[in-house]
Formats: structure tokens, sequence, C-alpha cells
């Protein structure tokens, strides 16, 4: 009888586990299955302009080798260092023009492929212990330099030392092990560049209407925010992590010219240019180059692919998924990532005053010991980020400005330095440990924290539908 009854209460709980409707702890869904939701060109735009998006998404794929004699890689410029060697091998996922691949994709599961770039064509490359074939896409950024003195560039993981199309290059590869052991490595994943036309086009009225629309809100929760701003004009600077861009155009510019060293009309000089490392006449990109297959620029054509694209499609919504939305704003989550924005007149066929949905409001926010990771770009400081847009973060892999987690409560909880959990993460850009209680989102994530277990869950369910 005794056994009998201990099989019953284990039955008994083994069906309660397995109920339908009963969880047994919040968790994330995890990336949504089925096609791509964003890859497209924007739906109302007229057919010139659709076959400039369809040329331009080509350019973004072409991949790029020292002087673009090796087929399939007829783009020149690569190097001297890099970190990529097309737009599209880092910007991949769920489809060209998003983030970092990955293995866990349910679109295209593939190992990180700078993995396979680092010997490629008998370069002489190790791999950094940060890359791995199940991890992000990263850059490494250096904080400090040898003095002391703020560094916080990108120090680009490979060099073409070795390659059988750059005879003599003899440039190292930085020490990142050293580096690592000073604690002095941050890392940057790629950001998705879907519908950013509507970003550029939004007024900075419209953004500073929307910061200012939730001002009491957000200092009854301790909310702060402020925009990054252009040196030059003072207008709002808004793309990359820490929203240092000013636009599209120069967002291609140092990406080109950072992450695969080609040289450009926006930043023509050579990065780490030593003797017997320099192959090309420059700028290695520039408009109306004799003989090119295209009288524009990459870059040209590059801003255009993401100043033309379609924002991400959500996927489809249940009574879980419309339960997370509300909750999401009672707590809070909604002061930072507004819901909707408004484009102003726009020269593209019926992108002028067009609403979109893409949960920033494009102001950077103090973000804590935990995410702070020391760099300065414009005004953003070493703990301040843009609040990243959550459309189509139902399909992304990766998370955080490093990559850290691919688990979405993890990065919810992330964003507190009290009272949330410990990120456990091996390669945290944390460079000041100790608890500030700096972060603006300390009492939304307490707030979080206060749900019922199935109330979390609505809102990683809701997160995942986007």
């Amino acid at each position: 009888m005794k056994s009998r009854k201990v099989l019953g209460v284990a039955l008994c709980c083994t069906l309660l586990l397995f109920a339908p409707g009963v969880l047994q702890a919040q968790h994330d869904p995890g990336p949504r299955g089925g096609a791509a939701g964003a890859g497209g060109p924007y739906p109302t735009l007229s057919p010139a302009e659709v076959d400039l998006f369809n040329q331009a998404i080509l350019r973004f794929q072409e991949a790029a080798s020292v002087s673009g004699n090796i087929a399939g890689e007829d783009d020149a410029g690569l190097g001297p260092t890099f970190n990529g060697n097309s737009c599209a091998m880092c910007h991949a996922q769920p489809f060209i023009g998003g983030t970092s691949p990955g293995l866990i994709s349910p679109q295209n599961p593939v190992p990180n492929p700078q993995v396979a770039l680092a010997k490629l064509h008998n370069a002489s490359n190790t791999v950094p212990s940060f890359i791995t074939p199940d991890g992000p896409v990263r850059e490494a950024r250096f904080v400090r330099n040898r003095d002391g003195s703020p560094d916080g560039g990108v120090h680009d993981l490979f060099t073409i030392a070795g390659r059988d199309d750059a005879p003599g290059c003899t440039l190292a590869q930085p020490d990142f092990a050293q580096q690592l052991a000073f604690n002095n490595v941050i890392f940057r994943i790629p950001t998705p560049v879907f519908g950013l036309g509507l970003v550029e086009n939004t007024p900075d009225e419209t953004l500073r209407a929307n910061l200012a629309a939730t001002r009491d809100a957000r200092r009854s929760l301790g909310i702060g925010g402020t925009f990054n701003t252009s040196g030059n004009d003072g207008t709002i600077t808004r793309f990359g992590w820490k929203g240092q861009n000013k636009s599209l155009l120069v967002f291609a510019g140092e990406a080109y010219n950072v992450e695969q060293g080609v040289t450009n009309e926006l930043f023509p000089n050579e990065r780490s240019g030593v003797f017997g490392c320099v192959f090309n006449p420059l700028p290695e990109d520039a408009s109306g180059i004799p003989g090119s297959v295209s009288p524009l620029a990459d870059t040209v054509s590059f801003a255009a692919f993401m100043r033309l694209s379609a924002p991400p499609t959500p996927g489809p919504q249940t009574a879980s998924t419309q339960k997370g939305a509300t909750l999401f704003s009672a707590i809070g989550c909604a002061l930072c990532h507004s819901p909707s924005l408004t484009t102003g007149p726009s020269i593209f066929t019926g992108m002028g005053g067009v609403t979109y949905q893409p949960f920033s409001d494009f102001a950077v926010h103090h973000m804590g010991s935990d995410l702070a990771d020391g760099i300065s770009q414009g005004a953003a400081g070493g703990d301040q980020f843009r609040t990243a847009p959550l459309w189509g973060v139902g399909q992304r892999l990766f998370f955080l400005h490093d990559g850290r987690t691919p688990d979405l409560l993890q990065v919810i909880e992330d964003h507190t330095d009290c009272g949330g959990k410990p990120s456990g993460n091996e390669h945290s850009s944390n460079h000041d440990h100790s608890q500030h209680c700096s972060s603006e989102a300390n009492q939304v994530i307490r707030n979080f924290n206060a749900l019922t277990p199935q109330q979390q869950q609505d809102i990683l369910n809701f997160l995942r539908s986007l």
C-alpha cells in the first residue's frame, strides 16, 4: 500500500507538470520558427525603388578579398585588419540584414562564420577564445590603452597576413589573451538593420516629444533618458549600440572600414595600414569608379538596402502574448521601449507619415554596473546604451550588446544592478563590479520580479512574438 501511495503521488505530480496550461517555471520559449519575418523591401515602394533595393541587397552580400581577384570574393579592399568579409556574413539572422547567425537558428542553423574566416586562403590567424562555433559574431574593443588613457576603439580579430592574396604582409593580430587577462576587452554583436529607413526619417521633434510625454511616469520609476547628438549640427544620432552614428550612410561607411577594412569616401584612410600590407590605391570604394558594375559606391548601396527595407513582421498573437503586451506596459518597460513612432515626410513611396512599432525611444539610458562596458561614444558614457529596438526580437539568437546570452529571461534580469539575478556570464563586459544601484531599469525589473510566474511567461511570450 505504501509503494502504491508513493506511485500515485509521483504520477499526480507528473501529470501536473505536463498538464496543458501548467508552467513548471517561466522560461524563454526561444527563437520563433517559421519563415523569416523580415528581409524584403518596404511594401509600398515604386517599381524603381524596389529595383534599387534588389540591387542593393546583392551588394550587401558581396564578399571581399584583398584586391578583388578571387572568384566569389570580387569586392576589393579587405584588410589589413578585419572581422568579416561581407556585410551579410554578420547580418544574417533570420535573413540578410539581421543580426548574428548561429547554430540555434530555426531558419538557417550555421556555425559562427568567423571561425572558418580566420584561416581562409592560408591566412595565419588564430581564433580568439571568445569566438566559438556556437557563439555569436563579435567585434572586440579595448577599454584602455597601455598608459591607462581611454581607448574604446575596435581592435579587429584578424589580419591578412599569410593570405594568398597578401604576399609579404606580416601584420600580427592583437594579443587578445593578454588583454582578456587585464579585463580590458568588451564585445559588440551586429545590430539588425531591418526597417531603419523609418528610424532615419523620424524627426528629432518627434523623438523629443515622445520622450517628454513620459517624463513624469519615468521619473516615478527612476528612469532618465537623453539623446546622443551630433557634434557637428546638434541633431539626434540614433544608430549603433550607443546611438553614436548620425545616418545610415555614416553607419555603412564606418562598418565597411572598421569591420572589413575597406576604405571609402566617408572613411578614406586605411586602418593599420603598415608597410607591406596595403595593396590598393585609396579609397577602395567610391562612386563612379570606371569599369564598376554600378555608379553607386558600395556604401551608398548598403545605406539604400537598410533605408528601403521593411520592418520585421510580428508573429501570430495569442491570449498569452496579448496579456504580455499589457503587462509589458504596466510594469514600465514601454517607458523606454516605446511601442510606436511616426515618420516625417519622405521621398520614398509610402514611407512618409508612417506609424511604426520599433519598441525603442532611441534615447540613451544609464544601465548600471552589470551592463557597463566602460566605452564612451559621443555623449553616451560607459554605462549608457541606446534603448535597443525590440522589433524582430522573436527571431534573434543572441542578446545584449556583447551577445552574452541567448535567454530573454536572463536579458531582463541583466537590466538591473541591484536586486537582480547574477548574469553568470564568463565573458561579461562589466568593468565595474561594485553595486551602485545606478541602472535606470532597477525598479522596472523589481516590478517584473514581483509578477507571478505565469505573468512573467506572458511577457516572454509577447517578446518572442515581436
